[in-house]
């Protein structure tokens, strides 16, 4: 089932997630901790309560907890397997690694639907989620590797 496409004055909303797809992020949202969680649905509430940022794109939980075996399968990426780097933490070392999860990764999901992982996107809702919560840092504020879209607590 995909999400139904809208038009506003020939801008194409971001389509709505389906039933599956809402439910799989909240699934995604109970593996944090509390706190991060919460931080999270605020940015969302704030996010989604702009109508020119709901126009643009839709925050999504793409990880929160991830196994020390998918932790592994991302450290190979770039390295042993094909693909961009995309962590410098092997199993065991992530702060994904822990359940409840004190780390979550977004996306966001584009009017055409596709998937993003857009720095400038992610830069705005980083906002969003330290406004909600002091206690968050996101990824794009390290110095040397920026993981744009890690936000942990």
């Amino acid at each position: 089932m995909t999400p139904a496409k809208v038009t506003f004055g020939g801008l194409r909303a971001v389509p709505q997630l389906s039933a599956a797809q809402l439910l799989t992020q909240r699934a995604r949202l109970a593996q944090a901790v509390p706190s991060l969680g919460a931080a999270y649905v605020r940015a969302l509430a704030r996010w989604e309560s702009d109508p020119v940022l709901r126009l643009v794109g839709r925050p999504i939980v793409t990880e929160c907890f991830r196994s020390v075996q998918r932790q592994d399968e991302l450290y190979a990426q770039g390295r042993t397997t094909p693909g961009p780097i995309v962590t410098y933490k092997r199993g065991g070392e992530s702060k994904h690694n822990v359940l409840p999860s004190v780390a979550l990764d977004v996306a966001f999901v584009l009017p055409g639907g596709e998937v993003s992982w857009s720095g400038l996107l992610l830069s705005k809702f980083a906002r969003l989620m330290i406004a909600a919560d002091a206690r968050v840092h996101w990824g794009g504020d390290w110095p040397g590797f920026k993981d744009r879209p890690h936000f942990e607590v």
